[in-house]
């Protein structure tokens, strides 16, 4: 008997297929806390871990796996993370990076899926563009709570966004627009006093591995290309986006078929070798794969 036994109906071979994928979490506090757990018991084999900031006191209220021993010891988010992943799954395979997610960006290229827990508009943009560009899919979470007036009090609000070739991006869907970068940029990109609980960042989180998992060991045969799915907290609903069944028929016009693709890819170097010694095959031919797979299908399998 195997533990993943209770979700046979994703596939006969999906025990498997899960243990091979690679998994990039870029930013490891509160949703992607929830992501990185949920995705292990499902059986996730490989994680990407990247995040360069430690727990502090103001994270406990959301960071699954943090604990009050973590904060006295000033415990890096990202080895908090593979703790909890390996405590699930000690077969599991994690890198951590406790950096910038720029600065990790060859570890991020290999990777089936990418899933952001960013706060800044800017980080947001610019991870969707490194994941179209590699044809990677990228899941996109977002949360905030907006006060509604001196006697309404407040909306709890989030949305979860797949966004790969073929669907729109998020310029397309208004989660990056130039005002909100300039208002970011006016703010010195400072996002970190936006408010956060922990149920809401779990039902985004949730959402987020259901498009992750539907990529990977499909349930059922209707693919997504995208996917823009909006949570109102107050009323408990979930829905597609307006926004986006405007946008699902029509070609992205920021990241057009020319543009996707790593550009810096050149045959030739196939099997020559990195700066490293690090042989390129593995490396180039899953990007390649990916593209050449996204022209042919339009879906991740």
């Amino acid at each position: 008997m195997s533990w993943l036994d209770r979700q046979s109906f994703l596939g006969a071979h999906s025990e498997r297929r899960l243990g091979e994928i690679s998994v990039g979490l870029v930013g490891c506090g509160g949703g992607n806390s929830h992501v990185a757990q949920q995705l292990a018991h499902a059986g996730i084999g490989r994680f990407i871990l990247v995040d360069d900031d430690l727990i502090t006191l103001s994270n406990l209220n959301r960071l699954i796996g943090g604990t009050w021993i973590d904060i006295r010891r000033g415990t890096a988010k990202v080895e908090i993370m593979r703790r909890m992943i390996l405590a699930i799954n000690p077969r599991a395979h994690v890198e951590v990076y406790r950096s910038k997610w720029q600065l990790a960006g060859e570890a991020l290229s290999i990777c089936d899926v990418i899933v952001g827990g960013l706060d800044s508009v800017r980080s947001k943009d610019e991870l969707d563009a490194f994941c179209r560009r590699l044809v990677i899919p990228y899941i996109d979470q977002g949360m905030d709570v907006h006060h509604l007036g001196d006697t309404s009090g407040y909306l709890v609000a989030g949305q979860v966004v797949l966004s790969q070739p073929g669907s729109p991006c998020l310029r397309c869907l208004g989660i990056v627009t130039e005002g909100a970068l300039a208002e970011e940029a006016r703010s010195y990109g400072a996002a970190g006093g936006r408010p956060q609980v922990v149920w809401p960042n779990g039902v985004l989180a949730s959402l987020a591995v259901g498009l992750a998992v539907q990529l990977v060991a499909p349930w059922y045969r209707r693919q997504r290309l995208g996917a823009y799915l909006s949570y109102d907290g107050n009323t408990g609903k979930v829905v597609e986006s307006p926004r986006f069944l405007r946008q699902a028929e029509v070609d992205c016009v920021h990241y057009p078929p020319t543009a996707v693709g790593d550009m810096t890819f050149d045959i030739r170097r196939l099997g020559a070798g990195g700066a490293n010694g690090t042989p390129l095959i593995k490396h180039w031919g899953s990007t390649l794969f990916r593209f050449l797979r996204s022209r042919l299908f339009g879906h991740c399998r």
